[in-house]
């Protein structure tokens, strides 16, 4: 019942908040020192100790408050961290939702072709810095066209298993959220461009915005004609990216842009027929609905691959690469071909996915060749020589110029006496072996 009685006292003071610590060190030295009536000499002891009993009395208050500081500092710790916490979690939720607004994968695609088209576009060297700006605003423009055009298709998103776990048909983010995102993106991108490349870049990146955002998004709901307009939006970039680089616009910088428009052709046609049960349920008019057997479909998708067959000799022709690259595109394009022909022949969902995956190859090895064996853009150097040359002749101007300007300073002084010359005041007496110098004046009088 003693110890019993001790525990009770002890977890009494513990929950009261005046002396916490002072009242359980007392209730644990209390069970664990033995009982002073049985020791007298530790009774003694302690009577005969009233000084330091005193002392250890006053300093009690003082370590009574050192485990509440102690428990004040640990509060505000555990609040500061729920905190951080929290804000990291809603930077976390917010940055997912802008990855998927922004469609990232399809806008590094878009980014790929506008850097390609910037090198091709490029003289012997390339602008690293300004590739790299090219590359940032045509990002922010890319994902900018994302989102808006996921703001304006949230109903029919919903309506589709592949699209309804994104941002806003899940609620994870708000519509009006989303439409800020995209204009503050795409502001800052087109400025960007504007102050680091050129207006035209610029222009391009905003005309490529509206297009896809207010012409394509809404066509896809109206006329299967959305495709061949989606091709369009997808060669701009390579477009963009040349003008960056040159500031103008060349027949050869078609080369890139082509092949995209006519590669986007097969490769959507293979998607919408894949998925068209989706996006008829979506509520969108794709070229594969009124195709019930997918002949038709095989036979654009045909059709434009074989568009793509000269593309390497025309890129050879106008002084854009190298003979071999024209080889290598032919064989490529070539590979792409026999896809669509098995497609033609047998229109499957197997026959329209492998075309599909070739598509998704052609791309990238038909860039990564043309800048493999790409030559340096001739008109772009002739700028850069006929701008050093300009620059040249002002300069000799201005040198011409200042020279003028000295001279006539110069002229304006008044003349000084000529003065004689350091031989004619040289003494004999270092070199008595030698005659004495003589020095004509400029008047002719011997000195």
């Amino acid at each position: 019942m003693w110890r019993g009685g001790a525990t009770a006292a002890s977890a009494a003071a513990m929950w009261r908040g005046g002396a916490t610590a002072a009242s359980a060190a007392r209730a644990l030295r209390s069970r664990l020192i033995p009982d002073t009536s049985h020791h007298p000499a530790t009774a003694l002891a302690s009577i005969a100790s009233p000084r330091s009993s005193s002392s250890t009395s006053s300093t009690a208050p003082a370590a009574a408050g050192v485990p509440a500081v102690a428990e004040a500092t640990a509060a505000a710790a555990a609040a500061v961290s729920w905190q951080a916490g929290s804000v990291s979690d809603a930077l976390r939720h917010y940055g997912r939702c802008y990855f998927e607004l922004s469609k990232a994968r399809l806008s590094a695609l878009v980014v790929a072709t506008s850097g390609a088209g910037y090198v091709l576009g490029s003289g012997n060297m390339v602008d690293m810095a300004g590739l790299c700006c090219t590359c940032a605003g045509t990002m922010m423009v890319a994902a900018s066209a994302n989102t808006l055009n996921q703001v304006f298709e949230i109903k029919n998103d919903a309506k589709m298993k592949r699209t309804m776990r994104r941002p806003l048909p899940s609620g994870r983010i708000s519509p009006a959220h989303a439409a800020m995102w995209a204009t503050t993106v795409g502001a800052a991108g087109t400025a960007l461009l504007a102050w680091k490349a050129n207006g035209l870049a610029a222009g391009l990146a905003a005309s490529n915005l509206i297009l896809y955002a207010f012409v394509y998004t809404p066509l896809k709901q109206i006329h299967p004609v959305n495709t061949w307009v989606g091709a369009v939006v997808g060669a701009i970039p390579p477009l963009l990216g040349w003008a960056a680089a040159s500031s103008e616009l060349s027949l050869n910088a078609m080369i890139l842009p082509a092949a995209l428009y006519y590669w986007q052709i097969p490769h959507f046609m293979a998607l919408a027929y894949l998925c068209r049960n989706d996006y008829l349920a979506g509520g969108y008019r794709m070229f594969s609905f009124a195709d019930p057997t997918g002949k038709r479909t095989a036979w654009v998708s045909l059709r434009n691959c074989l568009y793509m067959l000269p593309l390497g000799f025309f890129a050879y022709n106008w002084g854009l690469t190298s003979e071999w690259f024209s080889l290598e595109a032919s064989l490529l394009t070539l590979g792409l071909t026999i896809g669509a022909l098995s497609f033609v022949l047998e229109p499957t969902p197997k026959t329209a996915r492998r075309m599909f995956y070739g598509s998704l190859l052609y791309l990238p090895a038909f860039m990564a060749g043309l800048l493999l064996h790409r030559l340096p853009n001739v008109q772009k150097e002739h700028n850069v020589t006929q701008t050093s040359e300009i620059t040249g002749i002002l300069y000799g101007a201005e040198q011409q110029d200042e020279e003028r300007a000295r001279q006539k300073r110069e002229d304006r002084k008044p003349s000084r006496i000529h003065s004689r010359p350091p031989v004619a005041y040289a003494s004999v007496a270092p070199f008595p072996f030698l005659p004495v110098p003589i020095y004509v004046s400029s008047q002719g009088h011997e000195l």
